[in-house]
């Protein structure tokens, strides 16, 4: 009597993390970031983490799948592609990015199209540039008497979408990816009734070797920050006056 074949089990899939690198330097990176690295079998990484980095997991096939403003990117379809792919060729996919993934990282795309193919996700928080750059500038965001309420807020929005203009009524606002819109975002601040004296510091590649900060004031940066390359972080508000 021929044997019946047993019907194939569903596919087995590797795990994904979502994990925050941190603001660029190494060493800021969380304990359990680090760890993660050090077990990955691959890891699909941004542009901008660095080298030191990267060196926390020398095991790991090592995938480029980074996005910058204005130059050749990978696609968000792409990166979702790829994902889905490895977890089903490795059983530890860790995809780092700068950062936080939950904040201006596209974590919502991926983690659609992960769940979407049932693989499991895990999401490892990271410290965001703005809580780091507050850091570096030794200056708070938040001040008692001056400062309540912070709002993180970018102009980029989704491909086909026109870039958003209004900005957030808070205390102080932090503005990712700022530098292209700086005058923009200045002249919309001064239109709406704010003093062309309030506070303003802009920190270009936060917690790198070559971080630059600079203190300005509203009417300044309405001049416009053409000099910074790096990726560029404005931070506005009374709270970021200097202590004195």
């Amino acid at each position: 009597m021929p044997h019946s074949k047993a019907a194939p089990g569903p596919a087995r899939h590797g795990k994904v993390w979502l994990l925050g690198a941190g603001p660029g330097a190494a060493d800021l990176i969380t304990v359990r970031g680090a760890h993660l690295l050090a077990q990955a079998d691959v890891v699909l990484h941004d542009a901008l983490v660095t080298d030191e980095m990267l060196a926390l997991c020398p095991q790991a096939v090592k995938i480029s799948v980074g996005k910058r403003s204005g130059q050749r990117s990978t696609a968000q379809a792409e990166i979702n592609r790829q994902l889905v792919e490895c977890a089903g060729q490795y059983q530890q996919v860790v995809r780092l990015k700068g950062g936080d993934p939950m904040l201006f990282g596209r974590a919502d795309e991926e983690l659609r199209a992960l769940e979407a193919a049932g693989i499991e996700v895990e999401i490892v928080p990271g410290i965001t540039a703005a809580l780091a750059a507050a850091a570096s500038a030794k200056l708070p965001l938040t001040r008692r008497g001056v400062a309540r309420s912070v709002a993180f807020f970018t102009s980029s929005t989704a491909p086909g979408h026109p870039e958003e203009t209004t900005l957030p009524d808070c205390d102080t606002l932090v503005q990712y990816m700022g530098g292209k819109e700086a005058i923009a975002t200045a002249r919309n601040l001064l239109a709406r009734g704010e003093a062309p004296g309030l506070p303003v510091v802009v920190v270009e590649n936060c917690s790198r070797a070559n971080e630059r900060i600079m203190h300005l004031d509203l009417s300044e940066l309405e001049r416009g920050l053409e000099a910074c390359q790096g990726p560029v972080l404005v931070m506005i508000g009374a709270a970021l006056a200097p202590r004195g």
